[in-house]
């Protein structure tokens, strides 16, 4: 009975010892609670916190809650700025930064990193809204953007002091026009394109005019120079025929008349349906009735 006890409360020993003990891994910070209480320094009153390595707490009193010290990155949705000329942007940005006063950070946050999140956003953003609404469109896109990030950093710094949180570096991603500005931005640039387009496509009708009424021209003038000179051509081949019927007429004229009756008859004869009416004593059939006359 006596060695069952001594186990029990052997047992009982090394569950409490184990159980006391915590451990802070690298990258981490702890913070020990006392009934639901935070556990202070007795000498200055400040917070108590658990720097990496092995610890002790009582059992069952107390507990502990780890924060993450590792550099944390806040990335979220784009949001919307003004500038000087109360135009509308769209901008990206992102900033790095690491709680440096777990103190301060756990009373300002309750050691939740949404909520300080959410506290550095409001300040970042804060930051950034004041540099683009002292800067012009032209300003922010032609190089200032460098500038811009370093005054967003300076005014995020002060977080330091307000939720124990050092803001490493603030940076911004892209700049763009809101959707709706960016569609109209869009039409007019369509707009202007398809004015241009469609002066360069009547100016292009109009040029198309010109080269078609000079060809046109031309070649009415050609084909005009070609009838001329196959008339004259045709003219002067005439001119030669008849000259070459006189000559021919003039060396034997009986002979030339009957040449060219016959020409005549073969003409006019040429297919067995061919029908001529004329009279019999007709002057076209004068070698029919009298070859003798064509010796």
């Amino acid at each position: 009975m006596n060695k069952n006890f001594l186990l029990i409360v052997l047992v009982a020993l090394l569950v409490l010892f184990v159980s006391s003990i915590f451990v802070v891994g690298e990258g981490q910070r702890g913070i020990v609670f006392q009934f639901s209480k935070i556990k202070r320094d007795d000498a200055t009153g400040d917070m108590r916190v658990y720097e990496p390595g092995l610890h002790f707490k009582i059992p069952l009193i107390e507990n502990v809650k780890k924060i993450d010290a590792r550099i944390q990155t806040l990335d979220e949705a784009p949001d919307r700025f003004v500038t000087a000329e109360k135009k509308d942007l769209m901008v990206d940005s992102y900033a790095k930064w690491r709680i440096v006063d777990f103190s301060t950070y756990y009373l300002r946050t309750s050691g939740s990193i949404d909520n300080a999140r959410l506290l550095l956003k409001q300040k970042i953003n804060n930051g950034l809204r004041t540099e683009f609404g002292n800067r012009t469109i032209k300003e922010i896109v032609s190089g200032d953007r460098s500038s811009v990030m370093s005054q967003a950093l300076e005014s995020a710094r002060s977080s330091r002091e307000d939720l124990g949180i050092e803001v490493i570096d603030v940076r911004v991603k892209a700049i763009n026009l809101p959707t709706e500005v960016s569609n109209s931005i869009y039409d007019r640039m369509r707009a202007e394109r398809t004015a241009v387009a469609k002066e360069h496509r009547s100016e292009g009708k109009e040029q198309a005019e010109v080269i078609r009424s000079e060809v046109d021209a031309r070649v009415t003038v050609m084909i005009a120079t070609a009838q001329k000179e196959a008339a004259e051509v045709r003219g002067e081949g005439d001119a030669q025929a008849a000259k070459i019927y006189a000559d021919a007429y003039q060396q034997d004229a009986e002979f030339f008349s009957f040449f060219r009756s016959l020409e005549a008859y073969e003409k006019s004869f040429n297919k067995k349906s061919d029908i001529l009416v004329v009279k019999p004593d007709s002057e076209f059939f004068h070698y029919l009735k009298e070859p003798s006359k064509s010796k």
